[in-house]
C-alpha cells in the first residue's frame, strides 16, 4: 500500500463519524478526499455502541441534522448493497412524575414545532406495547415512532463503502504523528508511512481527537468517559420490533437484540478514563466488567423488566465514549487553525448524529460555513477555559450524570464553580446575589430579598426568583439599576486598515466619525446573521467591539477570518482589561452627573455616541446604549479600579434609589422592548430583513459587504418567514420557547424565545411567523393566534411594535 502524496482534503478517523463525512465529501462534493484510520474502520468507540437512534433535541437544527440520519440509513442499503440493522422501531419514553410529564408535554410540542409526532400515552397503552414492563409507577409515555436502531459497524461500513464508490480513498492502520503547519495553516499530514500534502484536514479520530488537535495547536474539549451495558440471552415473550425504552427517572434504556435486550445507563457518579492521552493501541478493546459500578442500573432495570432477573448476560461492554462539557457534539473550523475543521465529542448519541454530522461538516468544509445554524455543536462556543483538562473532566462528568435527569428551565451547572469572577464579586455577594455562569464567569443572576434564601429552586411552573425579578425589572423601568456586565467579550481593532476591514463585515455603516457607536450584524454568505455586536469608534484608526460573554472565541474567529487579504488591521481581545457596568433606567443621568465632570446632558452625549469620561479619577469608556430600553451607559472600566467606580456609582445613586440588577431582570426588560437574543431570536438561519432587522443594514450604501448579494437577490421576492411578538394573558401559562405558534388553528412557526415582562403584566414570546405565499403586513394582523404551550392551546396577541416604549410612557395594551 502507497499513500498518494496529496489529497485536496484528509479526514482523520474512521468511526461513523469520519466515514460519514468521507461519504458525503465524495457523494454531494466530488472532493479528493482521502481518510486515514490508525487501527481498523470502526475499532475506537464505533463498534461497541448501543445503536440506539433518536431525533429530537432541542434545536430546530441539530434536530434536521438527525432527521437526516435517518432518512439517510433508510436509503443506505439500496445504494451500497450493505446493511445498517436499521429498524425503525419506535422509542417510548417513560414518566414517572409530574415534573417529567411536564418535560415531556414541552417535549412534544416542540417535536410539533419541528415536524415531528410524539405521542402522550397512558401506562395501559404502553403495557401493551411493552407487555415485559412493570407500568405500576407510571404517569405516562412520550412515543417517537420513527426514532429507531442500528448497527453502528454496519452502518460505518456501508458508509466506508459508499465512499469509496464515489472515489474517495480509504486507508487502515495508517498513523497520524503529526502536521506541517506554516502561518496558522496545515500544509501536509505527517504519518507513520509517509506525508500528504493537503488544503483542509478533518479531525474525527473520537477520543483521540483531543490529541490530534493538540498537533496542530488547537483545544478539543472532550473527555473519554467509561460506559457500560449488558447485552442478555433471548427473553421470552420479547418481539423483535419491540420499541426502544428509555427510561430517565431510573437513569436506564433498552433495545432489542436478537431475542434479547441491551440494557445500559447514565449515573450520577460516572467514571472518567484518562485526562492525558489515550493509547494509540486501543484498538477493539474494552476495560474489565464493573459490577459494582454497574449494579446501580442493574436493579432499577429489574424493576422495570422484571425478567432480567432471572436472564443470562451474554456480555458486558465497558468502554471508552467521548463525552463534552455541556452535552453536546463539537463541529466546526477549529479558531486555531484556519483549515483543521472538527466532528468529534459525541456523547453516546454518535450513531444517532453520525449521517446528519457527516453532511454538514461536509458542507461546512467545502465553503468555509455552516450550511445552518450550528451554534450549540460549533467548537467556537469554548474558550481557553476549556484547555484546563480537569475542569473540563469534572463539568463532562456532571454533564454525563445530567444526561436523564429533568431539564429544568434556566439550570445552572454546579461544578467547576466559581472560575472567573468579576472584581464586584465579593460586593455583589453582599447584596444577596444568585449567581449563575457563562463561559466560566460568575455573573449574578437576580438578588435574594432579605427572607429569601439566595438559590435557585428549580420547578416547572414559576420559580423561586420570579417575584424577585420583578421588582429589579419595576426599579429599573422607574429608578435606575447598576448591572454588572464585566463578562462581556471586547476587542479592539487597530491600524490603517481598520475601518476598511469593517466596511466589509459589518452589514451596518460603522464608518461613521470618532465617537460615534453603532449596533450592527455580521452576515455569513447567505445572509444569515453570524453575530450581532456594537462597534465604537475610539480614532480614525480604533474601533472598540463588544459583544455577548458566550460569543468570545466564535465573533473573534469570524472578525479575524474575514479581514481582507492583504489589509493593515489587527483584532486584541481585551475582554480582561475592562470591567462593565451598565447604568439604566429613568435617574441614569442623574447619577452619572454626580460623580462626573463631563457634560452628560442629551445635547452634550447623545444616543449612539462613545465618550471617554472620568469617575473617582479613572478615566472611563461611556458608551450610550441600552438592551433594556431605559436611559443609560455601559461604562468600560480598567478592570482593576471597577470596585472604586462601582462604589462611587452607589454612594451617589443613593438619593436616586440606585441598586444591583440581574440577569433575568435583563431578560425581562429586553423582552418588553423587542430586542433580539443572538442563538435563539437571530441566527445564522435568519437574514435581518426577516427578523426586522433591516433598518440596521446598509443597502442604500454603494458600499459591498459579507451577505449584501444574498439579501439583495432575496430582496424582491415576499418573506417568507418574519418576525413577530406574542403576549399571552394567563398568568399560569410559563413559556419558555419552542412553542407552536397556530395561525387560524394551523401551525405557522414556533418561539425562539418566551418569558415574562413584569410592566405589562403579561407572557411575552417572539418567533417567526412563516408562510410559502409570503407574509405580509396583512398576512399578520388577519390571523387569529394561539399558541401551543405543553400541548395546550392557549389565545395569543400578535404584536409587530415593541410591546414597551419608554419615550412614551406607555403600555401597548
Amino acid at each position: 500500500m502507497t499513500l498518494p502524496s496529496q489529497a485536496a482534503i484528509v479526514v482523520i478517523g474512521g468511526g461513523i463519524i469520519g466515514c460519514s463525512t468521507a461519504y458525503h465529501l465524495a457523494r454531494d462534493h466530488k472532493a479528493d478526499v482521502v481518510l486515514l484510520e490508525q487501527g481498523k474502520l470502526t475499532s475506537g468507540s464505533t463498534w461497541h455502541a448501543a445503536g440506539l437512534v433518536g431525533q429530537l433535541r432541542s434545536s430546530a437544527s441539530i434536530t434536521r441534522v438527525l432527521k437526516y440520519s435517518v432518512d439517510l440509513y433508510k436509503g443506505l442499503e439500496a445504494e451500497t448493497g450493505l446493511a445498517t440493522g436499521w429498524k425503525m422501531t419506535g422509542c417510548l419514553r417513560l414518566a414517572t412524575n409530574a415534573d417529567r410529564w411536564t418535560e415531556y408535554k414541552r417535549l412534544a410540542t416542540t417535536a410539533k414545532s419541528f415536524g415531528m409526532d410524539m405521542h402522550l400515552l397512558s401506562p395501559a397503552e404502553v403495557k401493551a406495547m411493552w407487555p415485559l414492563m412493570e407500568t405500576g409507577d407510571l404517569v405516562g409515555a412520550s412515543w417517537l415512532p420513527t426514532d429507531g436502531q442500528a448497527s453502528p459497524s454496519d452502518i460505518t461500513q456501508s458508509l466506508a463503502k459508499g465512499a469509496r464508490m464515489h472515489g474517495a480513498k480509504l486507508y487502515e492502520n495508517v498513523r497520524v504523528t503529526g502536521f506541517e503547519m506554516k502561518g496558522g495553516r496545515i500544509t501536509a499530514v505527517k504519518t507513520d508511512q509517509g506525508d500528504i500534502a493537503c488544503d483542509k484536514v478533518v479531525n474525527c479520530a473520537g477520543q483521540w481527537a483531543r490529541q490530534v488537535g493538540a498537533m496542530a495547536g488547537i483545544n478539543v474539549p472532550l473527555q473519554p468517559v467509561k460506559h457500560q451495558y449488558i447485552i442478555t440471552e433471548k427473553i421470552d415473550g420479547l418481539a423483535t420490533d419491540a420499541p426502544t425504552l428509555r427510561d430517565p427517572d431510573r437513569r436506564t434504556y433498552f433495545k432489542e437484540e436478537v431475542g434479547g435486550l441491551v440494557m445500559g445507563g447514565y449515573e450520577p457518579n460516572p467514571q472518567a478514563w484518562t485526562t492525558g492521552d489515550v493509547p494509540n493501541d486501543w484498538e477493539f478493546r474494552l476495560f474489565d466488567d464493573d459490577y459494582d459500578h454497574f449494579e446501580q442500573h442493574m436493579s432499577q432495570a429489574i424493576a422495570r423488566v422484571p425478567a432480567l432477573e432471572t436472564v443470562g448476560v451474554k456480555q458486558m461492554i465497558n468502554g471508552p465514549e467521548s463525552f463534552t462539557p455541556d452535552g453536546n457534539f463539537i463541529l466546526g473550523v477549529a479558531p486555531e487553525c484556519a483549515n483543521m475543521f472538527v466532528g468529534a465529542g459525541f456523547n453516546a448519541f454518535g450513531i444517532a448524529s453520525g449521517g446528519g454530522a457527516g453532511w454538514v461538516l461536509a458542507q461546512w468544509v467545502v465553503d468555509g460555513e455552516a450550511p445552518l445554524d450550528l451554534w450549540v455543536v460549533d467548537i467556537r462556543r469554548f474558550s481557553n477555559l476549556h484547555r484546563d483538562r480537569q475542569w473540563v473532566c469534572e463539568r463532562t462528568l456532571e454533564a454525563y450524570g445530567k444526561h436523564y435527569t429533568i431539564g429544568f428551565p434556566h439550570e445552572e451547572y454546579t461544578s467547576g464553580r466559581p472560575r472567573i469572577v468579576s472584581p464586584l464579586y465579593d460586593r455583589l455577594k453582599g447584596h444577596r446575589a444568585v449567581f449563575g455562569s457563562k463561559l466560566g464567569w460568575e455573573r449574578p443572576n437576580w438578588f435574594a430579598p432579605e427572607g429569601v434564601e439566595p438559590k435557585d429552586l428549580y420547578s416547572m411552573g414559576r420559580q423561586n426568583w420570579f417575584d424577585a425579578v420583578g421588582d429589579e425589572h419595576r426599579h429599573v423601568r422607574e429608578h435606575v439599576g447598576i448591572f454588572d456586565q464585566s463578562s462581556f467579550a471586547k476587542y479592539e481593532l487597530t491600524g490603517p486598515d481598520a475601518a476598511k476591514a469593517l466596511d466589509w463585515i459589518c452589514a451596518n455603516d460603522v464608518s461613521k466619525p470618532v465617537g460615534r457607536l453603532t449596533y450592527t450584524q455580521l452576515l455569513n454568505s447567505r445572509g444569515g446573521i453570524e453575530a450581532d455586536l456594537t462597534v465604537s469608534r475610539l480614532a480614525e484608526d480604533k474601533f472598540y467591539i463588544v459583544t455577548g460573554t458566550g460569543f468570545r472565541t466564535h465573533d473573534a474567529s469570524w472578525i479575524g477570518d474575514h479581514i481582507g487579504e492583504g489589509l493593515d488591521a489587527r483584532l486584541t481581545d481585551v475582554t480582561e482589561d475592562f470591567g462593565t457596568l451598565s447604568l439604566m433606567g429613568p435617574r441614569a443621568r442623574d447619577v452619572l452627573s454626580a460623580v462626573t465632570g463631563s457634560d452628560v446632558s442629551n445635547a452634550g452625549f447623545p444616543f449612539g455616541h462613545v465618550r471617554e469620561i472620568v469617575i473617582a479619577g479613572h478615566a472611563v469608556r461611556a458608551l450610550r446604549v441600552t438592551y433594556v430600553g431605559e436611559l443609560g451607559w455601559e461604562l468600560h472600566v480598567p478592570i482593576a479600579v471597577t470596585g472604586e467606580v462601582f462604589d462611587a456609582l452607589m454612594a451617589a445613586g443613593g438619593t436616586h434609589d440606585i441598586r444591583p440588577v440581574g440577569y433575568r431582570a435583563l431578560e425581562s426588560l429586553r423582552l418588553e422592548k423587542g430586542y433580539r437574543a443572538w442563538g435563539s431570536d437571530i441566527t445564522p438561519n435568519d437574514t435581518p430583513l426577516e427578523a426586522g432587522l433591516g433598518w440596521a443594514v446598509k443597502l442604500r450604501k454603494n458600499t459591498d459587504f459579507v451577505g449584501r448579494r444574498a439579501l439583495e437577490m432575496s430582496g424582491g421576492a415576499a418573506l417568507k418567514k418574519r418576525f413577530a411578538g406574542f403576549t399571552v394573558d394567563d398568568p399560569e401559562i410559563v413559556l419558555v420557547g419552542r412553542e407552536t405558534i397556530l395561525r387560524d388553528g394551523e401551525p405557522v412557526g414556533y418561539l425562539t424565545s418566551g418569558g415574562y415582562g413584569y410592566t405589562i403584566g403579561r407572557n411575552i414570546g417572539y418567533g417567526y411567523v412563516r408562510n410559502a405565499d409570503g407574509v405580509s403586513d396583512d398576512f399578520l394582523a388577519s390571523g387569529r393566534y394561539e399558541l401551543v404551550v405543553a400541548t395546550q392551546r392557549t389565545p395569543a396577541t400578535i404584536h409587530i411594535e415593541p410591546l414597551y416604549d419608554p419615550a412614551m410612557q406607555r403600555v401597548k395594551a
